[in-house]
């Protein structure tokens, strides 16, 4: 009989739930790490929330774990690479608590809009300060919606409950999806410039990190009330402080903070700022939700091999995973290379498998390239809910498959749809092994897609590849292989550069400078 450790406090359902379905189950909680080292061997499931940190050194000695179950959204607490090395499923319940860390925005910005946290603590205090707090009416205001996902599009729905007009940025809403949540949909500048309301509902990427930066804050229309229940780090803390000081930003509402626990911060005592410890997904109905959710996903696991909701382990049998492998690295690696070079709205995303690709079970491979084509806007998309993402988001998918062999013994095309027309890119398995990229946006190129990389378009002219190789030299970064493609002579070219680090911003912006490149962008995988 499999076992599962349940190491955080979880609403009795979930132990219930295992019993149920034929799993021994213990309940012990508070243990620190080195006591969990001790016990951990003995079971096949650990399932826990924000508290037990799930390390290296405890999965070392977690000898005969197959799962780890995180009873919510984030995993920050989980080594998954260590985990995935370890052969461990790492899972969690995307989705469980939603309508609840909707609904804290939603009373974030009513304490704002009628200052009721600082009314309430100057009433408590014996002084009756009626004229001192005058608030604003949220009906016929203008409400920012940074994030149209799951989340966000709950907060949009309440929000026209409360006859509001709703704005949203969403560089994957479609125009379709928009108008089926009834918002809007902007440009960040435009969503600055006319909101009255600005609330996050993004994760936090590279792409978001610091959206709300001092200089967009500067953007924003004198008087904007923000609220962020999402991640810390999404706004630029010192700048939002500066802002609330000038009255520029007339309130501010955080849940989250750079750093957490946060015990403390120059935001604090600053008049017109709210703040909850971190309390989003905090009522009885989502703990509950998850509890439970995680209970059945771990129990189907251990019990009959089902995968749900797993971050680093695609949705598919025990026979088919080594066989598929290889082609879901491809497909991955193909997709997050399209959602790094895209932007805008995708109204389709069409997988072509040709050759040995068409004849594998498709799901999995359509789900890798959307895990990693939106794994750029979301830190916990996996290949399981990618394409419950994609529905979501309006974009349509389609799957084409061609068992006939072309130029390659198996070839994989991702195609984008957007409004600037399609895009597509190819790949193949090198020694039915080896991802290989042979295709970028109609130009045939060879190249390995691996860690750091660099993405130029430039014009065909002697000189270019010394000039690059200067610039990037004069840096300090060191290029590991040079990859290059044209469609012409002296047409246009691209270039693929592999580099030992990371490519900084101010870098990007030197390449770019440089005669006839077109475009330059930093690329990670």
């Amino acid at each position: 009989m499999p076992k599962v450790l349940i190491s955080d406090k979880m609403d009795p359902k979930a132990a219930q739930i295992f019993r149920e379905r034929g799993v021994e189950v213990d309940e012990i909680t508070g243990k620190t790490p080195e006591e969990l080292i001790a016990i951990i061997g003995d079971y096949d499931g650990l399932a826990i929330r924000s508290s037990t940190r799930v390390t290296k050194a405890i999965l070392d000695a977690a000898t005969n774990l197959k799962v780890v179950g995180r009873a919510g959204i984030g995993v920050d607490n989980v080594d998954i690479p260590a985990a995935s090395a370890a052969g461990v499923v790492v899972m969690n319940t995307p989705f469980g608590n939603s309508i609840t860390t909707a609904e804290h925005a939603i009373a974030l910005m009513f304490a704002l809009a009628r200052q009721l946290p600082e009314a309430d603590a100057s009433t408590q205090a014996g002084k009756w300060e009626k004229n001192r707090f005058m608030g604003v009416e949220l009906t016929g205001k203008t409400l920012g919606l940074i994030g149209a996902g799951n989340i966000g599009s709950i907060v949009a729905d309440r929000a026209q409950g409360l006859k509001m007009k709703v704005v949203a940025f969403d560089p994957f809403l479609s125009p379709e999806r928009a108008i089926e949540i009834g918002v809007e949909k902007v440009e960040l500048d435009q969503l600055l410039a006319r909101a009255d309301f600005i609330t996050l509902h993004t994760p936090l990427t590279d792409q978001t990190r610091n959206i709300l930066s001092a200089e967009n804050l500067a953007k924003t229309k004198k008087g904007v009330r923000i609220i962020n229940c999402a991640r810390g780090g999404l706004i630029d803390e010192a700048a939002l402080k500066a802002a609330l000081d000038s009255g520029h930003v007339a309130g501010a509402a955080l849940d989250v903070f750079v750093s957490e626990p946060a015990k403390e911060s120059p935001l604090f005592g600053t008049p017109n700022f709210v703040s909850t410890p971190h309390l989003g997904a905090s009522t009885s109905e989502a703990q509950v939700n998850v509890a439970i959710q995680v209970a059945e996903q771990m129990a189907d696991f251990l019990v009959s091999g089902g995968v749900t909701n797993a971050l680093n382990m695609p949705s598919l049998s025990a026979e088919e995973a080594p066989r598929l492998k290889p082609y879901m690295a491809l497909a991955e690696k193909l997709g997050s290379l399209v959602g790094q070079l895209t932007t805008g709205a995708i109204a389709r995303v069409s997988v072509h498998s040709e050759g040995a690709a068409a004849e594998l079970n498709q799901k999995p491979i359509v789900g890798a390239v959307l895990a990693g084509f939106l794994r750029v806007q979301s830190d916990t998309v996996n290949m399981v809910n990618a394409p419950f993402l994609a529905k979501e988001r309006g974009i349509e998918v389609r799957e084409v498959r061609n068992d006939r062999e072309g130029d390659y013994h198996t070839l994989i095309r991702v195609s984008l749809k957007t409004d600037a027309g399609e895009r597509s890119v190819a790949g193949t398995l090198f020694g039915n092994a080896q991802p290989r990229l042979v295709e970028l946006f109609g130009i045939k190129v060879e190249a390995d897609l691996a860690g750091h990389m660099l993405y130029v378009v430039n014009e065909d002219a002697p000189g270019f590849i010394g000039r690059i190789g200067t610039t990037l030299g004069e840096a300090g970064v060191n290029i590991g292989t040079f990859h290059l493609g044209r469609r012409d002579t002296g047409g246009e070219a691209v270039v693929l550069l592999s580099v030992d680090e990371a490519v900084t911003p101010e870098l990007v912006a030197k390449v770019r400078a440089l005669p006839g490149v077109k475009t330059a962008m930093p690329l990670k995988f």
